[in-house]
């Protein structure tokens, strides 16, 4: 018999904003079901009513779809194997929960919180690894009784089994194992009688046909209880494979204090979908192709085997060389979407096609067009007090010349040539000031595609401004 197709999922928590760590999960998730010809879903694990809201699943699916990621099912694509949202399948959980209490596999846990902790803090000062002491694993009916008679309200947890084995291959990291003894008994029903995260993770990923379970490697000891909860359901277990974290320039996890870490704000800053992707598909993942791939590209090129293990560093220098890319690779359609209001209004498409192509090699983020819109069709330019030296020293027949040959169609190898012939200038004395009367700036794009994108008699009013006193 074939192999089953192969199957991935990503699973986030509507909880806040799709964080770029969470973003490279997705992307590694579906670059390996598209590699196999498999199939790729999405569901959302929203049983945590306290901190998931709708807002946060609507924002979390617009920025996946940013990023130009395709699901094949979802809570926006239902088919035979959802509901892909948790918090419409609490009645498959609660069949699951009775099949296993009837098994004797789980118990009524009445600790508090408060009595949690403190077993916690004695484990911790005898030098022990916190595990959930198993105070209510052998209540007899008569202690449960007197303890629901307080009012108190159960959760249920895992009975976990003695002196057992529980080893797996992960499939980056390798052989794994884990001594049942060390892990202690865990939640998998919360008193509010909703599912726990190691519960309805496991069996929606047995129970939805996921053979592939790509995630952070924070999840790594989290496999063998949800491998515990498969069997005692007899669910077939995915293989599951486990990705380094990324981490910041000084190899701290990723966090505010590194700068912006959500897909929202590269995305407001001006970054562009393509660049995020191809800067996350070189995080811990290891390719042959240098160059800018598109996402089939990076589906063809991509090896669950070349997945790394050490933590992958994210960095902002690097993804700039993707924008970079990303940019000049860009329509000017394409562009003026990119550049928004940032654009006056009113000007026809060519010239701002001039425009873009013009400062297209100076920009990476909206932003940087900004000034050259004001450079270019905004009123006169203010000097800093060494520019206007430069242009004083260049003198008033210099500039009487270039105005002379900016009458009409501005060219710039005619206001060139024309300046040459009546000063005998060269080099950075016969462009320095050309450049610093026409914009007002030492450095910046290339002179002739600017002076094309001026609106007419602009570059001659900038020019004839210092014809007459050279100041």
């Amino acid at each position: 018999m074939s192999d089953p197709p192969l199957v991935t999922r990503f699973a986030p928590s509507p909880t806040g904003e799709l964080h770029l760590g969470n973003a490279r999960t997705a992307l590694f998730n579906e670059l390996l079901a598209r590699h196999a010809g498999g199939r790729f879903l999405l569901r959302i694990e929203d049983t945590d009513s306290q901190r998931s809201t709708e807002e946060h699943t609507r924002t979390l699916i617009a920025d996946l779809r940013w990023l130009g990621l395709q699901w094949d099912a979802g809570p926006d694509r239902e088919d035979e194997r959802g509901p892909y949202r948790q918090s419409a399948r609490g009645a498959l959980y609660a069949a699951d929960f009775a099949v296993l209490e009837e098994r004797g596999v789980l118990y009524p846990c009445y600790c508090s919180a408060l009595e949690l902790a403190a077993s916690r803090r004695t484990q911790l000062a005898a030098g022990k690894p916190p595990r959930y002491a198993g105070t209510c694993r052998d209540l007899d009916a008569a202690g449960r009784a007197r303890r629901e008679a307080q009012g108190l309200i159960p959760t249920l947890r895992f009975r976990v089994p003695r002196a057992e084995r529980i080893d797996f291959v992960d499939f980056v990291h390798g052989p794994q194992s884990f001594l049942s003894d060390d892990i202690g008994d865990f939640v998998v029903r919360r008193a509010d009688k909703t599912a726990a995260f190691f519960f309805c993770n496991a069996v929606d990923d047995a129970r939805m046909g996921i053979t592939h379970v790509l995630r952070g490697e924070d999840h790594l000891a989290n496999t063998p209880r949800q491998l515990l909860i498969l069997r005692a359901l007899d669910l077939s277990a995915p293989r599951y494979g486990h990705i380094s974290l990324l981490v910041g320039a000084d190899g701290a996890p990723l966090s505010k204090r590194h700068g912006a870490t959500s897909v929202r704000e590269y995305r407001e800053r001006g970054y562009t979908a393509q660049a995020i992707i191809n800067h996350l598909f070189r995080l811990g993942h290891a390719s042959s192709e240098h160059g800018f791939l598109t996402l089939p590209q990076m589906a063809a090129a991509f090896d669950a085997a070349h997945l790394g293990r050490a933590p992958a560093r994210f960095d902002e220098s690097q993804l700039r060389v993707w924008q970079k890319d990303a940019v000049h690779r860009m329509s000017s359609s394409e562009l003026r979407a990119w550049l928004g209001s940032i654009l006056p209004a009113g000007l026809e498409a060519a010239a701002l096609d001039a425009f873009i192509e013009a400062v297209r090699p100076n920009i990476l983020l909206p932003e940087d067009a900004r000034q050259w819109a004001d450079i270019v069709f905004g009123g006169p330019l203010n000097l800093a007090a060494e520019d206007t030296e430069v242009i004083r020293s260049a003198g008033s027949n210099y500039f009487a010349a270039a105005a002379h040959a900016a009458d009409g169609h501005a060219d710039l190898p005619a206001i060139v040539a024309a300046v040459r012939a009546a000063t005998g200038k060269s080099g950075a004395a016969l462009y320095k000031p050309l450049r610093l009367a026409l914009t007002g700036r030492p450095q910046g794009p290339e002179l002739a595609p600017l002076l094309k994108a001026m609106p007419a008699g602009k570059a001659r009013e900038r020019l004839a401004r210092f014809a007459g006193s050279g100041t």
